[in-house]
């Protein structure tokens, strides 16, 4: 499936790992287990800060910047979260593993995302009517931490971001704000020179803004998951084409494609074989064709010879 935003959703999961399930919950291997708690320690203490020394220097403009890092702060803690869930055993009772948990905790951040986005941008308007005396001097050495925080925190995903989307997105993010929080020196910079005070409002605005763009595909598309939606990059009549590409298969019905987790595509389905003769060598043939070429790891077919096809037709059976 289509990655649910660079931000969060890249659950990294080849599907022949599920199968190695040590006592011990590492997915990620040590030294990105090392990366992401420091990383996430580290960008939430500045945040904080950061926070804090916005609304101490009454800056929209730091306290934006500082509603983008608590993003990337869930979105790291998402990821990682989204490793060790891939190392847990399904049960009896979840008997697909808690992989699906990620979804909701990206649903979650991106809802406490949007309103922060919404909270910044209503106060920025109200500082564009009125303009407020700004602190630029605390803006500039704020930000300008954040540079090296960020810059820092990405160093400690730069090799892993080759091989690994988990860790590209990681990487990427972290790396994206520390241009951000130079866009934040910048605006204390010509605050200074220029005393214009509506500048901190514009550029909280503008990051809002941002927020709110980076944000909606992972709303959407964590909603898409919930609902069982079929995955943006599958094309249900491509499939059901294929299954009917079959002389066998005469007719297909109750096809059900979606997503297990941000990775992992299911397909359920009714085939009609009249003369019920669908072999285990053409049935294990099907199933890596639409792993091959639909990316569905996770198929099961229902074979019937056709006397019910007629009453499942106008809803009377199943």
């Amino acid at each position: 499936m289509q990655v649910l935003s660079r931000t969060y959703f890249a659950i990294i999961a080849p599907m022949g790992h599920n199968h190695h399930h040590h006592h011990h919950h590492h997915a990620a291997p040590e030294s990105f287990n090392l990366a992401f708690s420091l990383a996430i320690g580290i960008n939430l203490l500045f945040t904080l800060v950061e926070a804090v020394y916005a609304l101490m220097a009454n800056s929209m403009s730091l306290l934006a910047d500082a509603g983008h890092n608590l993003g990337d702060v869930l979105g790291l803690a998402l990821s990682w979260g989204a490793l060790w869930l891939l190392s847990k055993k399904a049960t009896d009772k979840y008997s697909y593993g808690f992989k699906r948990t990620t979804i909701l905790a990206a649903l979650i951040n991106a809802i406490v995302l949007m309103s922060t986005a919404v909270a910044i941008c209503t106060e920025s308007i109200h500082k564009l009517i009125t303009p407020s005396h700004v602190n630029e001097t605390i803006v500039m050495i704020v930000a300008l931490v954040g540079i090296f925080v960020n810059g820092g925190t990405a160093i400690l995903f730069a090799k892993g971001q080759h091989g690994d989307l988990n860790i590209k997105s990681a990487f990427l993010h972290l790396a994206f704000d520390a241009l951000i929080s130079f866009g934040v020196v910048l605006t204390g910079v010509a605050i200074y020179f220029t005393h214009w005070l509506r500048l901190d409002a514009i550029v909280g605005i503008a990051i809002a803004i941002f927020i709110v763009y980076g944000t909606w595909s992972v709303l959407k598309q964590s909603v898409d998951l919930i609902l069982d939606a079929v995955p943006a990059d599958v094309d249900s009549k491509a499939v059901e084409a294929y299954l009917l590409s079959f002389d066998n298969i005469k007719a297909v019905h109750d096809l059900h494609i979606w997503s297990l987790s941000t990775q992992e595509v299911a397909l359920t389905a009714h085939v009609v074989v009249p003369e019920n003769n669908l072999t285990d060598a053409l049935l294990i043939e099907i199933h890596e064709q639409l792993a091959n070429q639909f990316h569905i790891k996770h198929a099961t077919l229902q074979t019937e010879v056709g006397e019910i096809d007629q009453c499942v037709r106008q809803g009377g059976c199943c």
